[in-house]
């Protein structure tokens, strides 16, 4: 990637889909550049897989009723109301199976989005699902085969990646402020694990002026990352130095080959 091709390019008029597991994978995964997407007029679907029945309680105060499932999908609207999207999708597949369970009726449902909202654009995991997730690689395949069912007329495809060693600066900064990696949760993930071995990104867009938005939306997932967790901890310039870029590479499919979030793109190091 050369570089950015019009940082100001107006997506008035687009559609992207976003496709993810759970509720906070949009956050985390891309909450940047769905802000930066929806600020310049893209229609912003989010499709949800699961509920996220299974995860874990950061605080048992925030779910009186023991149903994690529609308490993270309340996470997951009020997350998407700040990020701009204009629509969730919320399915009810199995948490936790999402690689083997309904394999069928998940790759219908996304084709049948897809046909529904012919998107300028669709945007899921890479291959490794950030930190090797099952439940992410299994939606990473789910979207790319329904995409590329649609052959010659298959949207614009895009895995967004985390670079290795981003989340372990996260949580060393953390660390410094007295945080204390607890023994189970999301938060008890090796660091590292993010971006291991990842394929390599082909471009990157420059959401440091949307970083407030994407921690903001991440707050709002309250059970699956508490209260205090390393995001709340870090300062403003450091979230915009360590969160300030998402990264992405494109997938090959036989649709067009337009750019579409390369128009925002910004040169990757060293390219």
């Amino acid at each position: 990637m050369a570089g950015a091709l019009d940082e100001r390019a107006s997506f008035e008029g687009q559609t992207i889909l976003a496709v993810f597991a759970h509720p906070d994978d949009e956050s985390l995964a891309c909450g940047g550049t769905i802000a930066r997407l929806a600020d310049a007029g893209a229609t912003v679907v989010l499709v949800c897989a699961s509920r996220g029945e299974r995860g874990f309680v950061s605080d048992p105060a925030l779910v009186p009723d023991g149903d994690l499932g529609r308490a993270r999908a309340h996470e997951l609207h009020a997350a998407a109301k700040i990020l701009g999207v204009a629509e969730v999708i919320a399915f009810n597949h199995p948490d936790g199976n999402l690689r083997w369970a309904e394999v069928r009726e998940l790759h219908t449902e996304i084709v049948s989005t897809i046909d529904r909202y012919s998107p300028d654009a669709v945007i899921t995991f890479d291959e490794d699902g950030l930190y090797w997730h099952l439940d992410h690689i299994g939606i990473h395949e789910r979207t790319m085969t329904a995409v590329l069912a649609f052959g010659s007329q298959a949207p614009p495809l895009y895995y967004v990646t985390m670079p290795r060693g981003a989340m372990r600066r996260v949580v060393d900064a953390a660390i410094t402020k007295g945080w204390t990696q607890p023994p189970k949760g999301f938060w008890a993930l090796v660091p590292d694990a993010f971006g291991l071995q990842a394929e390599t990104p082909t471009f990157t867009l420059d959401i440091a002026e949307w970083v407030p938005r994407k921690l903001a939306a991440l707050r709002c997932h309250l059970t699956q990352l508490g209260s205090t967790n390393p995001f709340s901890l870090i300062d403003e310039n450091d979230a915009r130095k360590w969160l300030g870029m998402e990264f992405f590479r494109r997938a090959e499919t036989s649709g067009p080959t337009e750019p579409v979030l390369e128009r925002l793109a910004v040169p990757l190091m060293g390219a």
